[in-house]
């Protein structure tokens, strides 16, 4: 596993928007970034889920985080530019953006892969991670150290059968994340990298592997080190890399 402990109260003053946070690694990232002191914007699509972390975090003493209830799979260009605004008049800045919400799609050949679902995966895990960024990007570049974590996976780099539209949109993450950074680098104070969570206890993996025991696999408590490292100030000037979650030292190929 990805060997780093944060400092404590490495992330305070610093504001945080993680998408898919009722849940799962994006609720264990919220909860992780909270911890450290950060104000964390809570995005996703199910109220419920985004008060119930909203209360484990003031239960655990962390800074107020905000809700903020959002549909990637029904939002307009216009939704993300109120999105901007709101947070703009809110916080000023933005310190982080962690694109963790993502769908898995069809487990099934592409031969038979149904259009509907191909056009939502893609969606949702690509289009609007490249909308959310664009319309984010001038709160990020009020910030003196800003950090945005794209989530990729292993099928992002190495194709693999039945895997259909999930691969295809995560090799497209891997390949937006690059050119963010790129583009970034020179012109601004934010860092672009990708994380690989590898096999964790989510209800994703649940529905990816059915027959798997959930127990052979990582809480998504433990893989937080690498989240902790890439949104904190140690990962400064570290940009346009792929990060393995559970693999020990630095970026991945």
């Amino acid at each position: 596993m990805f060997d780093y402990k944060a400092p404590d109260n490495s992330l305070a003053n610093r504001t945080i928007v993680v998408t898919g946070a009722g849940a799962g690694i994006g609720r264990a990232a919220a909860k992780n970034y909270a911890a450290l002191g950060a104000t964390v914007v809570l995005l996703g699509r199910t109220e419920e889920k985004l008060e119930s972390i909203y209360d484990e975090i003031i239960d655990q003493g962390s800074p107020t985080p905000a809700i903020y209830p959002f549909d990637l799979s029904r939002a307009k260009e216009e939704d993300y530019t109120e999105m901007a605004t709101i947070l703009e008049a809110e916080f000023g800045k933005l310190d982080g953006l962690l694109h963790n919400a993502s769908l898995l799609g069809e487990r099934t050949p592409l031969s038979q892969y149904e259009a509907r679902t191909w056009r939502h995966v893609m969606h949702v895990n690509v289009n609007a991670g490249f909308i959310m960024t664009q319309a984010l990007l001038p709160l990020l570049e009020a910030s003196e150290d800003a950090s945005i974590i794209f989530t990729s996976s292993s099928v992002g780099t190495q194709g693999k059968a039945y895997w259909g539209a999930y691969s295809v949109s995560k090799f497209a993450t891997e390949g937006m994340a690059q050119i963010f950074a790129a583009e970034l680098e020179n012109i601004s104070n934010i860092r672009v990298n990708t994380i690989n969570p590898g096999p964790t206890r989510t209800n994703m993996r649940a529905k990816a592997y059915p027959g798997e025991d959930p127990a052979i696999n990582l809480a998504p408590e433990e893989i937080m080190p690498v989240y902790q490292y890439l949104m904190g100030p140690d990962s400064k000037g570290v940009t346009g890399q792929r990060f393995d979650a559970q693999a020990l030292g630095g970026p991945q190929g």
